[in-house]
């Protein structure tokens, strides 16, 4: 949103704009529209199809000043599965997507631990000042809470896993974290919430540099 202005760069047909203005507006609506967090709440609502996703979100040490900040810097974005990577928009920013599951190796088989967490260990050494964006796996956030612990600091940590088993526990460490940090509240979450999280800081990126 650029004053009265609506934006989406990745919706590159009439249709696709009709739609995505047409949902954006019942958004701002229902959840709100006074700061740059309640747009990332509403497009985590619209990704779901449930306006009840706006209010589990939670944004911790000023997570949007420290997104636009790292792709400013053209920090790498890294992710957990490549649904994520997949759903990152990739234009108007300098930004490489990355996947964990492309740097695992053999790590995963020797330590007996998921791909996606080999992967964040093998990427240790560029998680620095980066942004992650994890919306499947919680081993992987509960690895990437023990590097932060350990001194690696990323730019920014998008978590959203969603199910039964670690999901809630990792976005609960998450947040105890002194790291700039978007999550959601209790076991659901998955790719869209976090997908769309990332997407609507990028196009907050888009909009200041045509401004």
């Amino acid at each position: 949103m650029t004053g009265n202005t609506y934006i989406d760069p990745g919706a590159d047909t009439k249709e696709g704009y009709l739609i995505s203005s047409t949902s954006r507006g019942l958004a701002r609506m229902v959840v709100g529209d006074e700061t740059p967090e309640d747009r990332i709440r509403q497009r985590c609502a619209i990704s779901v199809g449930d306006f009840i996703m706006a209010d589990l979100m939670a944004f911790n040490n000023n997570p949007v000043e420290a997104g636009l900040k790292a792709l400013s810097a053209g920090a790498p974005v890294i992710t957990d599965i490549r649904m994520v990577q997949t759903g990152i928009r990739k234009k108007e920013h300098k930004s490489e997507v990355l996947c964990a599951l492309d740097y695992e190796i053999e790590i995963s088989k020797d330590k007996e631990i998921t791909r996606s967490s080999a992967g964040f260990i093998a990427l240790k050494d560029r998680i620095e000042g980066s942004i992650i964006v994890i919306g499947n796996a919680p081993s992987a956030l509960l690895v990437v809470c023990d590097l932060i612990d350990k001194g690696v600091k990323p730019a920014l940590v998008i978590g959203t896993p969603v199910g039964f088993v670690n999901a809630k526990e990792s976005k609960d460490l998450l947040r105890t974290k002194n790291v700039a940090s978007i999550s959601n509240v209790g076991t659901r979450g998955g790719t869209p919430p976090a997908v769309a999280s990332m997407n609507e800081i990028i196009t907050m990126y888009i909009e200041n540099q045509r401004n």
